[in-house]
């Protein structure tokens, strides 16, 4: 595992260098969603392929860009899900933005799911490794990721991250959102899932939601690459990940592009999650 780890710093540290300087602009591709491709997500995919293929234990690789699973290492143990560049649109804004990976074994499903990683590009530079039912920090210092701190979250907490059309959200959703408003807590999205969710992380609770809607019953994010990963790091963080009533790591995968409605948060807020859920699903 430690090889993948040291693969992952080091795609990160090029694709650091690639937001800097690379071009931001639109390719002509689309990606087997029908997402018009930057030229950022195909550079950031390229990297990370070009690197994984020279680590002996990575058997399969797929990519949030690509339509199918390749092989690497006929004798490798360990399968990788990973989106490049997640949000890069927002990179023309100069807002944060940030890589995402599920590390499976056997089979890319959320039961298989052992480890998962997740890198920050903002201000500053900070890569999250949830392995080993634990959830460590670490912050790029002149060239290096070092140790910085382990993450837990708070029983409650404070923050409010409401994903997806508002317009097309079903009425006992945009109820339950408004309520938590009313009851105190502070609205914080960006328009990016990782800075929203590594925010949460930080700051010790909340509520990210990503839901099922009228146009997307089955919500938009994807599972292997998006949600998986991070409910992983939500467990292991004392926090959970549930689909509305579900654990999402028991969610069924029948397609690597499969999505799911998703919430993240402290056991609190969750907890309002499947009561409201429970009630109208």
């Amino acid at each position: 595992m430690n090889d993948i780890i040291e693969a992952i710093k080091l795609a990160s540290l090029q694709i650091k260098d690639l937001i800097e300087t690379g071009d931001t602009g639109k390719s002509d591709n689309q990606n087997s969603t029908g997402d018009t491709q930057l030229k950022l997500d195909i550079a950031s995919d390229e990297i990370i392929e070009q690197i994984f293929a020279t680590v002996p234990s990575i058997k399969k690789i797929v990519s949030e860009e690509q339509d199918e699973i390749k092989s690497l290492h006929e004798d490798g143990e360990y399968l990788i899900a990973y989106d490049p560049l997640d949000g890069s649109s927002l990179v023309d804004v100069n807002l944060s933005v940030g890589s995402i990976y599920g590390i499976y074994k056997n089979d890319f499903t959320g039961s298989n799911i052992i480890a998962s990683v997740y890198v920050v590009f903002g201000p500053r530079v900070e890569m999250v490794v949830a392995m080993n039912n634990s959830v460590k920090m670490y912050r790029l210092l002149k060239g290096k990721f070092e140790y910085i701190q382990d993450i837990t979250l708070n029983q409650k907490g404070k923050l409010n991250a409401p994903g997806s059309t508002q317009s097309c959200w079903y009425p006992y959703h945009k109820q339950m959102i408004d309520d938590l408003f009313k009851s105190g807590y502070r609205l914080r999205y960006s328009g990016g899932m990782v800075p929203d969710l590594h925010q949460i992380l930080l700051k010790g609770g909340g509520l990210f939601s990503y839901p099922g809607t009228t146009d997307k019953p089955k919500g938009k994010l994807r599972q292997l690459f998006e949600v998986f990963p991070f409910a992983l790091v939500y467990e292991f963080a004392n926090g959970e990940a549930i689909d509305g009533t579900k654990r999402v790591l028991d969610i069924k995968t029948d397609h690597i592009h499969d999505t799911s409605p998703c919430f993240f948060g402290s056991k609190d807020e969750i907890s309002i999650v499947k009561e409201v859920y429970s009630k109208n699903v």
